[in-house]
């Protein structure tokens, strides 16, 4: 994770049926000028993660649901708009691809590898619709002078310009020697070029463990002021902006709190590099065992840790949605927007 913040998106019953795995990523999180390219990062500089979406200001948000056990967010989307007897039909499909061992039943395993497929399938989806942004010639591949036009608004004059502190603002300029880093990170083939997976990477690197060290040293570059390999918690908490949350603050505690428990796993009081890369990249397997209690939990009305065929289509609005009450109303939409072309 993102997913994004977006988090990528859904499968279609017949084409995408077959195949399916957001932040913590870290997961669409199309951002301004200068970070449109990248996946949000939070305010204290790490990606959003794949669940960021899954709660919003305390409330539960079903798309996350729907996203995560399709695959595909264009299709989860097209699920809200079925009746609730097309939704179930479509659904069972699905549950006989998640039932791996065939045995009638939707265990938590199951559950979490099908969600892990969706994870995948909503980068490669995220990372094709970026692509289709900035490869403005459609050749397949983005260079880095079409990057640069597309999300820096910056003309190059030449492939093999690199940065150069004219380019545009400081801020901007940063950005843009982070995303060249990036973009030679992500060249696996040094072609000077990205394909479609390549530029995945480099659209979404904390999806992609060969592009940590990257974000790793972005970030060490930034926050280890002392230059001793390691982030303090008073390095933790400044974003290089000279405003970390004022001590004493609500802010303070909650990201003090995160930084002892949640990240200082060793309880030295600071962050090596392996604890600096959990604060930093996603854990995607554990969003998806997270996702798929949440799931059981909604659903497993006989409480056996398991979920019968006919369990997940009685609750088939916490898997793929349903607006059974407006689907005359998107009926309608569809007609409309139909005669308005």
């Amino acid at each position: 994770m993102l997913i994004s913040k977006t988090v990528p998106c859904f499968l279609y019953f017949a084409i995408h049926i077959c195949t399916i795995e957001c932040d913590p990523s870290p997961h669409s999180h199309i951002q301004s000028k200068g970070q449109k390219l990248h996946r949000e990062r939070e305010e204290d500089g790490s990606f959003s993660p794949s669940d960021y979406h899954h709660y919003k200001e305390g409330k539960h948000q079903s798309e996350f649901d729907h996203e995560a056990i399709i695959g595909n967010r264009r299709d989860a989307e097209e699920y809200d708009h079925l009746s609730p007897k097309e939704s179930q039909t479509r659904l069972s499909v699905l549950v006989n691809k998640m039932d791996r061992d065939q045995d009638g039943l939707v265990d938590k395993k199951e559950l979490t590898q099908w969600i892990q497929r969706s994870f995948k399938m909503l980068t490669e989806e995220e990372g094709q619709e970026r692509m289709e942004e900035e490869d403005k010639n459609e050749d397949g591949k983005v260079t880095w002078k079409e990057h640069i036009a597309e999300a820096f608004g910056i003309d190059l004059e030449t492939e093999d310009e690199e940065f150069s502190d004219h380019l545009g603002t400081i801020e901007e300029n940063q950005m843009i020697k982070e995303d060249r880093m990036l973009f030679k990170a992500a060249d696996l083939n040094g072609d000077g070029v990205l394909d479609k997976t390549e530029f995945t990477a480099f659209a979404i690197p904390e999806e992609f463990k060969h592009m940590h060290q990257t974000l790793y040293k972005h970030t060490m570059e930034k926050r280890d002021t002392s230059k001793d390999g390691y982030l303090s918690l008073e390095e933790y908490l400044n974003d290089g902006s000279n405003n970390p949350p004022s001590v004493g603050s609500e802010n303070y505690f909650v990201e003090k709190d995160r930084f002892e428990n949640e990240f200082d796993v060793n309880r030295d009081g600071k962050l090596d590099r392996a604890e600096v890369l959990k604060w930093l990249v996603p854990d995607n397997n554990k969003v998806a065992e997270n996702e798929a209690d949440h799931l059981i939990e909604e659903s497993d009305d006989n409480k056996d840790g398991k979920l019968s065929v006919q369990e997940i289509l009685d609750h088939h609005e916490s898997f793929v949605g349903s607006e059974a009450t407006d689907f005359g109303e998107h009926l309608y939409n569809t007609h409309k927007f139909d005669d308005e072309l």
